[in-house]
């Protein structure tokens, strides 16, 4: 397969968009705001006709304006960069106060009370953070979300700068239990991690097949990122779960700059562990596992108090070790695989005046995983020929206009992105062979990997806001547009993939020619071996859709009085992936919400919203379908018998729902030299049998949504300490999920009859055969042949045994509350911190998209806990400052146990599958569907994750440079984690078998672990 490389857009279309916004002189909503309430420290009054100044030096920003009638200053469209100071002037009725620095972030209001003390302009200007000043408190609507500032960002211990590792710092986000390796390695609300719709500065970060990050945001260029987990804003959308927003670095008025080296040296000083370990992209490294980073950014005017820039770039490499152990091929050795992450970004921001800005982002990655053959765990016969690459390719263009007046604000954006993703880049092209020996067992894999995986996507995406203040309400209208472009090429192997039976001859012929590692598929089919299976791709295509998704939205916070604000938002969303199928693209998704925000006084904070949130679909549902789908007139003929049985709307079209996907034959021959060529094996096209088939679903789909309702309580105790309370609970519609159409009858197995004399019966049986028969005798196995004989419609040539779609009929409950209390950070304190407790409770009917009910698609009766459910999480950090150069940092995250799913035991019942309906291909991703007898989803426990994490910085000056030396130690205790860390669910410890079987732990999370760095600023 060619290796492609993402490139930026065209230049041209940038000149046409900043031409195109010049000349469209509209009006603004926030690129970020500021809410400044003025109140009298005695009783809490308003103050009216104070003079309030708000400056930003490093983006010469000063603005001077008087309270209203409210005690109230609002700005909007202010930039992100810099540091903003808020201050008050005297006067004859109160002194001059003055607020700490302040941070905003992107598409957010930020809400400051400045309490001023009784007197005179004689007073000097006192600056306070706590008695006077009030920044911490939500004053402005019901949001549930927390930030992580660019100073916890340095601070805290975070594995690689990667910043979707720090987000479990947060309340409501937890390291995710995913259904592959690469899935996002983060969870919001126990939700799975596929839904979260990831941001930079407002704009779109999805790769939108399966729902990750295109380009993964590295600390270095992350101001502060943002978890929304609830009741947020109508400007945010396309997800049910929750949003992860990024707002990037700024330059500024003043040079500034860093140079930076991390590495993380491995064992030792690292702990040994029985498991492997997972390195950034989510994918199994060894014990030999190394890490360096390098990197650094500049920032500071191209031109004085006009034009900034920061620009920033970080380079990982990644070593891990596998083992090739196939002496009986004659090689044994170590193979070395690489990771390299290159992640290039870049922001300019310009004044053209005092009204209208302009941002320009780019950001640039690729990422390379090697996979060289063998195995982390040895034993492995992968040879090098066999090995594969990962390649993922993300390239994003955006820029933004920015104009805030007296009365309008307007901002506008358009993006340009792409992300390639080729997942198994065959490093040898050709056939793949599996060669087996004399025992049957295997003793080498060479050639190809045997699959083709390589998304193409493609992406533009425009938002306009513009917003109008009228008297006590802020009014804002938007709209956001975004059109991806898909292309896929899948399927299994052009070329072939053989599995062959060696001789003991040819074996020694084999190992007699010395070839050591250098063994490819050649080599072996020259001998001319007996073959076992033989199977070709034949239809080695391209394919894909266009998902359109169109967004308009409205909202009113409207101030009633000094101490209430009332925010009602409505918000329409469409998603043309969900006509998909012919039956027509969901456009009812309307979304009503409201948030109610009341401050009894200038310390506290009441706050209440409940609202409608819709979901995107992920457009691996609609390439599934195309991928797995055939035209052949058995399978056509089929849809119409389930049409005629009523399993299928009358009106199905047929050649809606059905597409000539990829599609892998088995022609029998007995020799390698038997075995037709690829080319002529194409007339099996309409003949092969498939085990599963996708359609396309003819009903289309619906967007999932989930209506969600929340109320909260802020209050700031006193100077350094403030305490909230949140309470969280959504119900959530239509989720994804897998049935089976030709699903053989309901089967139950005689649980009576499994007591534990059977079970040891069935143990001491001599082989599957015999415990299947005896288990079928005693009712707890239906066999293939007895499921398949009651499926509505029978297997064919060229047909199907199971017909699956996609469903949008899936519910969830999740219920939470969360208890928050911080210390604020002082210059003159010497810690900081805040602890977060949440208890919550999902459950749900389907945990992914391809989940499938283990019994007859009664999805009832497999409502339980989610994957990603825990009762209690405790979430806290620490920041100690024994010396202005010195800071010691703490992070702790403690988790009760994840579910425990119980499965059947092949070595008592002589299958997993006990009602015979058969694997799934989704099963790949989320396990065994079938379930121990008598046993509900997920009703086992883990026991508790225990991660006590430490940080250390120590600067001093060194020939004009300020340097930083760190040390980071994750799992400082050592603890053994069964869950509570990102995994994957096939390879986690969540699968169990039932029955009593003794607990077999698969998986770990990190032992203790170090990391060590040098920076130099300047």
């Amino acid at each position: 397969m060619r290796r492609r490389t993402v490139r930026p857009p065209c230049l041209w279309a940038l000149a046409v968009l900043v031409l195109a916004m010049t000349v469209a002189r509209a009006a603004e909503a926030q690129q970020a705001g500021l809410t400044i309430s003025v109140l009298r420290e005695a009783d809490g009054a308003p103050v009216a006709g104070a003079v309030v100044v708000i400056e930003n030096p490093a983006m010469a920003y000063r603005q001077s304006l008087r309270s209203d009638a409210n005690g109230e200053v609002r700005l909007a469209s202010l930039s992100t960069g810099g540091e903003y100071r808020v201050s008050v002037e005297a006067a004859a009725d109160w002194g001059a106060v003055a607020s700490t620095a302040l941070e905003l972030r992107n598409n957010a209001v930020r809400a400051v009370t400045l309490r001023v003390p009784a007197g005179g302009d004689e007073l000097e200007t006192v600056v306070v953070k706590g008695a006077r000043v009030v920044s911490s408190l939500n004053q402005v609507d019901a949001e549930v979300s927390a930030t992580l500032d660019a100073r916890e960002l340095a601070e805290l211990p975070i594995e690689g700068r990667d910043v979707l590792r720090a987000l479990a710092r947060l309340p409501n986000v937890v390291p995710a239990t995913g259904f592959y390796p690469e899935a996002p390695a983060v969870s919001i609300n126990g939700a799975n991690g596929l839904y979260v719709n990831y941001l930079i500065d407002g704009l779109d970060n999805n790769e939108n097949f399966l729902g990750g990050q295109k380009f993964p945001v590295p600390s270095g260029f992350a101001r502060d990122v943002t978890v929304l987990a609830n009741n947020f804003s109508v400007r945010f959308g396309r997800t049910a779960n929750g949003v992860v927003n990024v707002s990037s670095r700024a330059g500024g008025n003043e040079f500034a700059g860093e140079v930076y080296t991390l590495l993380r040296p491995g064992r030792p000083p690292d702990a040994a562990s029985a498991f492997l370990q997972r390195d950034l992209s989510g994918n199994f490294v060894s014990d030999s596992f190394e890490r360096w980073q390098a990197g650094g950014s500049l920032s500071g005017p191209l031109v004085a108090d006009r034009t900034f820039l920061h620009a920033n770039v970080e380079y990982t490499r990644d070593r891990s070790d596998t083992v090739l152990d196939a002496p009986l091929a004659g090689a044994v050795a170590s193979l070395q695989g690489r990771n390299q992450f290159l992640l290039s970004s870049l922001r300019l921001d310009h004044r053209f005046d005092d009204a209208w800005t302009g941002t320009l982002r780019g950001n640039l990655g690729r990422v390379t995983i090697e996979r060289p053959g063998g195995s982390l765990g040895g034993g492995s016969v992968q040879f090098p020929s066999a090995g594969s690459d990962q390649d993922r390719d993300s390239a994003l263009l955006a820029v933004t206009l920015t104009y805030a007046g007296e009365r309008w604000n307007y901002q506008g954006s358009l993006q340009r992105s792409g992300f390639d993703w080729d997942y198994g880049q065959a490093r040898q092209p050709g056939p793949q062979v599996v060669a087996r020996g004399p025992s049957g067992l295997p003793l080498a894999i060479v050639g190809h990997p045997g699959f083709v995986f390589d998304d193409r996507e493609r992406t533009w995406q425009t938002r306009h806001e513009l917003e109008r203040v009228q008297g006590e309400h802020r009014w804002t209208v938007g709209v956001d547009v975004l059109e991806a472009d898909f292309a896929l090429a899948g399927g299994g192997n052009a070329d072939g993939n053989y599995v062959v039976d060696l001789t003991t001859a040819q074996l020694a012929t084999l190992r007699g020619r010395g070839l050591g590692t250098a063994l490819g598929a050649s080599d072996i089919l020259s001998l001319n071996p007996v073959v076992s299976s033989y199977s070709v791709e034949l239809r080695p295509q391209t394919f894909g859709r266009s998902q359109r998704l169109f967004a308009l939205y409205a909202e009113d916070a409207w101030r009633i009085s000094p101490r209430l604000t009332l925010t009602t938002g409505l918000r329409w969303d469409r998603d043309s992936l969900t006509g998909e199928g012919g039956g027509g693209v969901d456009g009812d998704n309307v979304a009503p919400r409201l948030a109610v925000n009341f401050r009894p006084d200038s310390s506290t904070v009441w706050r209440a919203g409940a609202g409608l949130f819709y979901d995107k679909l992920t457009y691996a549902v609609i390439s599934d379908a195309l991928q797995r789908n055939t035209t052949s007139a058995a399978f056509r003929g089929q849809l119409g018998e389930l049409i005629a049985r009523g399993l299928l709307p009358r009106d199905t079209d047929l050649a809606q729902v059905t597409f000539d996907g990829n599609l892998t034959v088995s022609p029998a021959c007995s020799t390698v030299a038997q075995c037709p060529a690829p080319a002529a094996v194409q007339a099996l096209r309409n003949t092969a049998p498939l085990n599963e088939a996708r359609i396309l679903n003819p009903n289309g789909y619906d967007s999932p949504y989930a209506v969600q309702f929340a109320a909260g309580w802020q209050r700031q105790l006193n100077d350094d300490w403030s305490a909230s309370i949140d309470l969280v609970y959504n119900r959530s519609h239509r989720l994804l999920r897998l049935r089976d159409l030709n699903s053989p009858a309901a089967f139950s197995p005689n649980v009576a009859a499994l007591t534990p004399a059977v079970i040891a019966e069935l143990r001491a049986l001599p082989d599957n055969a015999a415990r299947v028969a005896r288990a079928r005798a005693l009712g707890l196995v239906r066999t293939v042949a007895e499921a398949d004989a009651s499926r509505p419609i029978a297997a064919r040539p060229g047909g199907a045994r199971q017909i699956t779609v996609t469903e949008t009929e899936g519910q969830g409950r999740y219920r939470a509350v969360t208890l928050q209390l911080a210390r604020a950070r002082s210059e003159t304190e010497r810690w900081a911190g805040r602890v977060a407790y949440t208890w919550s409770k999902l459950e749900n009917d389907t945990d992914d998209i391809n989940f499938r009910a283990s019994n007859a698609n009664n999805f009832a009766q497999d409502f339980g806990p989610s994957a990603n459910d825990r009762r209690h999480v405790i979430s806290a950090t620490a920041f100690w400052y024994p010396r202005p150069s010195l800071t010691v940092s703490l992070a702790a995250l403690l988790q009760s146990g994840q579910p425990v799913n119980l499965v059947p035991d092949a070595t008592v019942f002589g299958t997993q599958d006990l009602n015979g309906d058969g694997a799934s291909f989704g099963e790949n991703f989320v396990g065994n569907s079938d379930r121990y007898p008598g046993v509900a989803r997920n009703s086992g426990r883990l026991g508790w994750s225990k991660v006590l994490d430490l940080g250390v910085r120590y600067g001093f000056r060194f020939s004009g440079f300020e340097l930083e030396a760190s040390a980071d130690v994750f799992n400082l205790l050592d603890a053994n984690n069964e869950s509570g860390f990102a995994n994957s669910a096939t390879t986690s410890n969540q699968i169990q078998f039932g029955g009593g079987a003794p607990y077999v732990q698969r998986n770990g999370g990190a032992p203790r672990q170090f990391q060590f760095g040098l920076t130099a600023r300047f």
